[in-house]
């Protein structure tokens, strides 16, 4: 006789063999044979495929699960057996099933649907399987991240979203009142705090939203993305970019390891994510001009390089590759120029491979104050909103880098996505506010 295990999780069907358990769901999906209903169930762990047989339910319950719409809610108590054809490699043989809330006609059905209108239902396209893979992964790589980073000692502070200056670009900024203050900005970057974190606790890393008031349309955009920020006192740029080669080999590793099913979901080619090993090829500014000079772009010195150009680049290595030492006037005003070579900074853009463009950019900052304090006069930007960020060049100035790489890119490139909308549950777009 089957000994009651109570409730339990699909994921954790398997370690129930043999029992009786309640999963507590909703209907995924149904078909019958006249005699016998096939029940897909979720629970937001799995999928488990549960059987309910006229011979051992009372005719009411049966007629009862055959007529149910798809999404309403239940709690099936049966038997797990063990079926290497179901899903999970288990399903339940259903002894008693109670209808918790009957659902609607679901707005999102087998046949296909355009992206405006699975964007418009976004709140319930996340229940999809594919949209469930996506999230899972997402989740496993900042998992991943954060646990490499706490395993070599770097504490996570984390910086504010409201600020009083730009961190990057001016023209790139969200406005909004600060009371009796004056304007403040939304965070493009957590990095100006991650270094004064730096200066107290030696290796920090910052995790949280980030905006860009730019009008992007392209598949590697959005206004509100979320980035992880390492940052470490003492640091220069050969140790920043081993840092960063290492850390993306890591979690890809991790994802490769423990969100297999996932990627056989997405239909992600596994090959080109298995080479991503380190070293990443090093080239200089300079040698990508002249690369993609060979391939006919043609960039003039000093200009940054565009989604085109990254995407040739990259298509010339099987792993990610790292493009350092650009021009000063195509980088940020707090970024180290080179001794050797003024005009360029010791800065490195990590360029993912496939098409994805640039995960990561980082490199080391400026720790004189007097050639900071020229920076910003070059900058057109205010003195008094960066004082304190000037403070730290005043205090225990020294060489230090870090990094920022983007989420929703590294998801979009490690899951094979076409574009980044699908990375972040309710993505933020040009034209879209909504859900």
């Amino acid at each position: 006789m089957a000994s009651s295990a109570g409730p339990a999780r699909v994921d954790e069907l398997r370690e129930h063999v043999g029992r009786t358990v309640e999963v507590r769901g909703w209907l995924y999906n149904r078909r019958s044979s006249g005699k016998i209903h096939f029940l897909l169930v979720r629970d937001g762990t799995g999928v488990v495929q549960a059987v309910l047989s006229r011979a051992d339910a009372p005719e009411e319950a049966f007629a009862l699960v055959g007529r149910i719409p798809q999404e309403s809610s239940v709690v099936v108590t049966g038997e797990v057996r063990a079926d290497p054809r179901a899903p999970g490699g288990v399903e339940l043989a259903v002894r008693a099933l109670r209808l918790v809330h009957e659902a609607e006609p679901y707005p999102i059905t087998p046949k296909e649907h355009g992206v405006e209108f699975l964007m418009d239902h976004r709140h319930l396209w996340l229940r999809s399987a594919r949209q469930h893979a996506v999230l899972r992964v997402r989740a496993e790589i900042i998992r991943a991240m954060t646990d490499y980073l706490d395993a070599r000692g770097y504490l996570r502070v984390d910086a504010p979203i409201l600020t009083p200056a730009a961190a990057e670009g001016t023209t790139t900024l969200f406005e909004t009142t600060y009371f009796d203050l004056g304007p403040a900005y939304l965070t493009q970057s957590g990095q100006l705090y991650n270094e004064a974190a730096a200066m107290a606790f030696g290796r920090v890393y910052c995790f949280g939203p980030t905006f860009r008031a730019e009008k992007s349309k392209t598949r590697r955009h959005l206004i509100e993305f979320w980035m992880l920020e390492p940052e470490a006192a003492y640091m220069e740029l050969d140790e920043y970019m081993a840092l960063a080669e290492e850390f993306v080999a890591s979690v890809v590793a991790r994802v490769l390891e423990r969100r297999r099913s996932e990627l056989a979901v997405l239909e992600r080619d596994l090959a080109p994510l298995e080479r991503v090993r380190a070293p990443f090829p090093r080239i200089s500014y300079d040698e990508a001009l002249r690369l993609l000079a060979e391939r006919g772009l043609r960039v003039p010195w000093g200009e940054d390089l565009g989604g085109d150009e990254e995407t040739a680049l990259a298509s010339a290595f099987d792993r990610p590759v790292f493009v350092h030492r650009y021009p000063v006037q195509c980088k940020a005003f707090y970024m180290q120029p080179d001794p050797k070579r003024p005009e360029v900074v010791l800065g490195a853009d990590l360029l993912a491979p496939e098409g994805y463009g640039e995960i990561i950019g980082g490199g080391q900052r400026i720790h004189d104050l007097a050639l900071l304090e020229r920076r910003l006069v070059e900058h057109n930007l205010p003195p008094e909103p960066y004082r304190w960020y000037l403070d730290l060049r005043r205090y225990g100035s020294v060489p230090h880098s870090g990094f920022g790489i983007g989420i929703e890119r590294t998801v979009a490139w490690i899951c094979g996505l076409d574009h980044v909308r699908e990375t972040i549950p309710f993505p933020r777009l040009l034209n879209r506010l909504y859900p």
